[in-house]
């Protein structure tokens, strides 16, 4: 009688993959895919970050990839056991490629392949030094004029940028280019992280006093070093501010503050990029030859401009520049917008005893923080998750083995289960006024923050101040202001002593624009969005986030940001790409972006 169990299937297809790919048989392999699947691959096959569909997607690839990468060895993980439920069998892997060594996740219908991730985790000859392969730190022993650990890490920040110049800048100290910056010293890739704020964690610091991650702790750990087990749920901004300060520090990140980018121009002779810094005062050039802009995901500030702002007599600021409440008790403000940061600037003036109106001039996307945590992440992030076994690296994975093609499809039934369970919630705010949408498909928070970035917010109370009619809402659009303060396209008249606007953020090459030339930022295109056709994501469909992490149209220009739990897993494969390129690896991308849109 055949063995029929999960493990043996499963290991069946591993075997009869990796005969195909050692025979260089790309079609062979290619059929072990289902009509409807998908590979994703971080690196490992691609050089890229690229989802092919169906046996002709995966037959292409493996055509044009097979002899540079040569995957293969593909085998079930050590200590995992496939698990079978509802007609899919899910097994953990892990492969080998001429470059490197990685781990993914491969899923199965009827015994073939639904969906596939490779992910490249480490390069062969240039693993991290941790684990067994961690550095003595002390060498034992006699020697005269031994240079100590401090004085070897002052000489090489003294050094690092005047008589040494550094392989890879990064511009942006965010938590993106500290996690990008971490990842790159653990290679040994020779980096500086350039910052305009006088210490880490700024970034954080100088934002509305109330502002706190609204996505658990359990999504937010950084790359080596996670949060403690006694730190909050929801981390307040000085409180993150404070652990990206400590641990740029103890991560012996080359991190230059008070720095600004005055231009940057890339020399096509040398392969290597010209930057001027602003240092503190201090004029200085630096030659890198690969550079990241990790300036945030949601790129520069969208101030827009209506007639009559210069008569306001009031004070007119983007939510960016908004510090808090304090200087507002009594006064009447406001906010342009309805989603997190209109949310939270409205709530935290509430609470100082200013009169607060919020303009919102498009349907906002509201789910309960609560209701997020328990349906949209308890499975993956949180403590019951990690009580189950699940680590965040095995979150991550799962998370990212997704295909964005299908990721709604898994999303629309969780936000069906909100709708219902918060439906008093939702007919408080309608009967408000509010206007709700649940993204174009219904698939909820998560694909609106990949597709677009905007158009939502996690409730964590400000929806109760709207219910209540503490913070008063208008919708339409502003037409213009005057001297006392804002006209709608309707002839409304709100009276303003201050008017937020929280009216987003523009694509991330608008700092390519401002820092290296609107050329080069049109040459890389629109950054963000999967190209779904939905609302502010136009098509045609990309597969992967636009230009995020991965080879631009621009030689040795990279983007890097997103929030926290993208900044630590996607940090990886930019590095390891980063890296490949300093040691001289061969490096062929395949399914380089193309162009569709400017901004």
């Amino acid at each position: 009688m055949l063995d029929s169990t999960a493990t043996t299937r499963t290991q069946e297809v591993l075997d009869t993959l990796n005969a195909a790919l050692e025979s260089g048989d790309a079609e062979r392999a290619s059929q072990l895919f289902a009509t409807d699947s998908y590979w994703r691959d971080l690196v490992s096959v691609t050089w890229n970050l690229k989802t092919v569909e169906g046996p002709e997607g995966v037959a292409d690839m493996l055509g044009r990839q097979l002899e540079h990468t040569r995957p293969g060895n593909f085998q079930l993980q050590s200590g995992e056991v496939p698990a079978e439920e509802g007609g899919v069998t899910t097994a953990w892997i892990t492969f080998e490629t001429k470059a490197g060594r990685g781990w993914g996740l491969m899923r199965l219908k009827d015994d073939r392949i639904w969906t596939l991730l490779t992910a490249l985790q480490e390069l062969k000859g240039f693993e991290e030094s941790r684990g067994k392969r961690r550095p003595m730190g002390a060498e034992h022993g006699a020697k005269k004029n031994r240079t100590s650990w401090k004085e070897a890490r002052e000489a090489e920040e003294a050094n690092l940028g005047y008589t040494d110049q550094p392989y890879t800048l990064v511009i942006g100290g965010g938590q993106g280019g500290i996690a990008l910056g971490a990842r790159l010293r653990q290679l040994g890739v020779p980096t500086i992280v350039l910052d305009k704020h006088d210490r880490p964690g700024d970034q954080w610091r100088s934002r509305y006093k109330s502002l706190c991650l609204h996505d658990p702790i359990w999504y937010d750990h950084l790359p080596y070093i996670k949060f403690p087990d006694n730190w909050p749920v929801f981390t307040p901004k000085d409180k993150v501010g404070d652990w990206l300060e400590m641990y740029t520090k103890v991560m012996e990140i080359n991190y230059w503050t008070r720095s600004e980018v005055q231009s940057a121009k890339y020399d096509e002779s040398t392969g290597t990029w010209e930057v001027k810094v602003n240092r503190d005062g201090e004029q200085v050039t630096l030659r890198p030859t690969q550079l990241v802009l990790a300036t945030g995901m949601s790129g520069k500030a969208n101030m827009p401009t209506f007639p009559g702002m210069d008569s306001f007599k009031g004070t007119i600021q983007h939510s960016s520049q908004h510090q808090g409440p304090d200087d507002w008790t009594g006064k009447k403000v406001v906010v342009v917008g309805s989603n997190n940061s209109a949310h939270d600037i409205c709530a935290a003036l509430w609470e100082a005893d200013a009169d607060v109106t919020m303009v919102q001039r498009s349907s906002t996307h509201i789910v309960k923080s609560d209701s997020l945590m328990d349906i949209g992440l308890g499975a993956l992030y949180s403590e019951d998750a990690v009580a189950s076994g699940m680590t965040t690296e095995k979150a991550d994975m799962v998370f990212a083995s997704l295909p964005y093609k299908i990721m709604h499809e898994f999303q629309i039934p969780l936000y069906d289960q909100m709708k219902e369970r918060d439906a008093d919630f939702y007919k408080g705010l309608e009967d408000a006024g509010f206007d709700l949408d649940w993204g174009d498909d219904g698939s909820g928070l998560f694909m609106k923050y990949l597709r677009r970035g905007s158009g939502y917010y996690i409730d964590v109370g400000a929806s109760q101040l709207i219910i209540d009619r503490e913070v008063k809402l208008v919708k339409g659009q502003v037409d213009h202001f005057d001297e006392t303060g804002v006209v709608l396209s309707d002839g409304t008249h709100l009276d303003a002593d201050l008017v937020v606007m929280a009216t987003g953020y523009g694509s991330m090459n608008g700092w390519a624009a401002d820092l290296i030339s609107q050329e080069v930022a049109d040459k890389v295109g629109k950054v963000w969005g999967l190209g779904s056709d939905t609302t502010k994501d136009p098509g045609p469909w990309e597969g992967e986030q636009r230009n995020m992490w991965k080879p631009t149209q621009q030689e040795n220009l990279w983007f890097h940001g997103g929030n926290l739990h993208q900044s630590r897993h996607y940090s990886l494969y930019l590095a390891l790409q980063l890296k490949a390129r300093m040691e001289g690896l061969d490096t062929p991308v395949y399914g380089q972006q193309e162009v569709h849109h400017l901004s």
